[in-house]
């Protein structure tokens, strides 16, 4: 389950929840419209993972014990989220299966990862939304080479799957070459699309209970829609209307495998509204991440003592399920800190997660809780669909294009020319 508290004043007066009120009614037609998809990702989903299953059974090379490496090539939305969901809950899938993620066109990244891969052992995601996206074509390209692949080989292409929009150049390709391919929908954006086929698919290649995430999702979605999340949408308001005051909005996990989830909540979070409003003004919140307790020693010391021009929101996990302790030994000239002798690992990362939140509300620095009370997939799906719910919220509340992105676009423009001219 998911724990929230709020340390801020919303001012939820008579106007603001007027406010509230369209905000919610707005979501609402934008689900039932159709026009945006990701809201009906977590129920579609379970039909897909069947799909996955079933197309596991067909592929020799994932029925017979073969596979052992699944490598997803793709950028942005059509990594990140996966990536998230893979370390948060991979320590608790018993399989011999690995995800690997081959994102950058960084040389040295690209080398470095295909050295632990075997190609005997691999199966290919190419994901791309659009079906051309530079980053992902050219490392797709790559991998044929350096691993002297065919489309003509019956057994090559088995090696293939393909995840993209219906009709797209990556699309054609799969459908002239007979590789298999999986579609995200033409209304669900690459940042919102973790719960489609782009998460589930490499998910449930490496043995996932994709089920339980789509779950913990879905059963959020009802909730909010059923009007029992109000906190998010008068968090969402505090956003908005403080955004000139508080522009940057800090995301603080107390857990090391929260690390690649802070990226996807970035890329969510910018892209999504940083925009230019209908006034032609400048909006949006810089997001920021953090990792407890390591950035404790850094990062705080701005929050507390730099402007005040920040945002707080601590995520906390209540039990890590891991019950090591701090052993009770006494050492020459370190003996100022025994008095954390026998006390286990997860009560000092909470209690330090806890004197940072009470530290913040001490400054009157606006802050919110959320408590995980341990990982599970359900408590990750649900987390996936309350930040992306929270974005559209912030969207509405600005009045913005929430889910395009045409600054993105200039810089791909520049970078054709840059080859091409």
């Amino acid at each position: 389950m998911l724990f929230f508290e709020h340390k801020f004043d919303a001012k939820i007066g008579k106007k603001a929840k007027q406010k509230i009120d369209e905000v919610f009614k707005a979501m609402k037609k934008e689900r039932s419209s159709g026009k945006i998809g990701y809201y009906n990702l977590p129920e579609n989903g379970f039909d897909l993972v069947d799909k996955v299953e079933e197309y596991k059974k067909k592929n020799s090379l994932l029925n017979d014990g073969s596979i052992r490496d699944v490598v997803v090539i793709g950028i942005g939305g059509s990594s990140l989220g996966t990536k998230a969901v893979y370390d948060l809950l991979k320590d608790q899938v018993k399989t011999k299966k690995r995800l690997y993620f081959l994102e950058n066109v960084d040389p040295l990244d690209i080398t470095r990862t295909l050295k632990k891969i075997d190609k005997n052992k691999a199966i290919f995601i190419v994901i791309s939304k659009s079906g051309s996206t530079i980053e992902t074509t050219s490392i797709f390209k790559y991998i044929i080479e350096r691993y002297k692949l065919s489309f003509k080989n019956k057994e090559d292409k088995k090696r293939f799957i393909a995840i993209t929009d219906k009709g797209s150049s990556l699309s054609m390709l799969a459908d002239k070459n007979e590789i298999k391919q999986f579609n995200i929908p033409l209304n669900v954006g690459g940042r919102f699309s973790v719960l489609s086929a782009v998460g589930i698919v490499p998910l449930c290649l490496v043995d996932f209970d994709v089920k339980s995430l789509l779950k913990g999702a879905k059963d959020y979605v009802d909730s909010f829609f059923d009007k029992k999340e109000n906190m998010l949408l008068e968090k969402a308001f505090f956003y908005s209307k403080s955004a000139k005051n508080f522009p940057i909005n800090v995301m603080f996990t107390y857990s090391t495998l929260f690390t690649y989830f802070n990226q996807w909540y970035v890329q969510l979070w910018a892209e999504s509204l940083g925009k230019i409003d209908k006034l032609g003004n400048s909006v949006g919140l810089t997001p920021i991440h953090l990792v407890g307790s390591v950035d404790q020693h850094s990062f705080l010391q701005l929050i507390i003592q730099g402007p005040k021009n920040k945002t707080v929101t601590i995520i906390k996990i209540d039990d890590f399920k891991k019950p090591i302790k701090i052993p009770k030994i006494s050492l020459d000239y370190l003996d100022k800190v025994d008095y954390i002798n026998g006390h286990k690992f997860n009560k000092l990362i909470n209690e330090e997660c806890n004197a940072t939140y009470e530290t913040i509300i001490d400054e009157n620095i606006p802050a919110d809780s959320i408590v995980l009370d341990k990982i599970t997939p359900n408590n990750i799906g649900a987390l996936i669909l309350y930040y992306e719910l929270l974005t559209s919220a912030v969207g509405q509340f600005l009045e913005i294009n929430t889910y395009d992105q045409p600054g993105v676009e200039f810089g791909k423009i520049k970078l054709v020319k840059k080859f091409t001219k």
